[in-house]
């Protein structure tokens, strides 16, 4: 992150014409730990594609809040995804999302099968912890999250030693197959070919 976003950053200040100290850069990295860089290169471009504030050097304030900006919109757009697939799939079967931080989240949360009992009445309050959790998770980046969010019928198995099937995917189903590879319990799994055979719920 610190090479790529140094490097950006002295490209951003040569286009304003602005000389990069190492005290501004050691700013912008501790500003920027943990983000994305992705996001913080978007958030850059968006400063200076801006037909009012891109006539201006973009500061670590502007970025932030574009970037903050961001992650709120894509917390409603993760828990609709949530939302979604609790409601095709259900509590029973295990699910893996195309996202890690929706399954930090998730597992903060208590895991799969009780936000899925989650009654009418407390899905706003859910709603909320959920975003807050996963703009959190995504500010900061994810260290550590299950390969997959078990669902009651792997809950029953494991207790038991019977082998349970495969968790359905979510969303993008080439993404969520690399958060269940790089997952921190990738071992639940039992072969690629499990992997392969797994439903893809949801669009790209």
């Amino acid at each position: 992150m610190s090479k790529r976003l140094a490097t950006t950053l002295a490209g951003v200040y040569d286009y304003y014409g602005k000389e990069m100290t190492e005290f501004t850069l050691d700013v912008w990295m501790r500003a920027m730990k943990g983000r994305d860089p992705e996001e913080v290169e978007k958030a850059i471009t968006g400063h200076i594609q801006d037909p009012a504030a891109g006539q201006f050097l973009p500061k670590v304030a502007d970025v932030i809040k574009r970037l903050d900006g961001t992650h709120a919109d894509r917390s409603l757009i993760a828990w609709g995804k949530v939302l979604d697939a609790a409601q095709r799939v259900g509590a029973y079967q295990s699910v893996c999302f195309d996202e890690s931080a929706i399954h930090a989240a998730i597992t903060d949360m208590g895991g799969w099968a009780q936000l899925c009992r989650a009654k009418t009445e407390e899905l706003p309050f859910v709603q909320r912890r959920f975003c807050d959790a996963y703009k959190a998770y995504t500010g900061r980046g994810v260290v550590a999250f299950p390969a997959m969010l078990a669902g009651e019928h792997q809950i029953t198995n494991a207790a038991t030693g019977r082998r349970s099937a495969p968790p359905v995917l979510i969303g993008n189903p080439e993404k969520a197959r690399q958060v269940l590879h790089s997952g921190g319990q990738a071992a639940q799994i039992t072969s690629a070919a499990d992997v392969v055979r797994s439903i893809a719920v949801g669009g790209a």
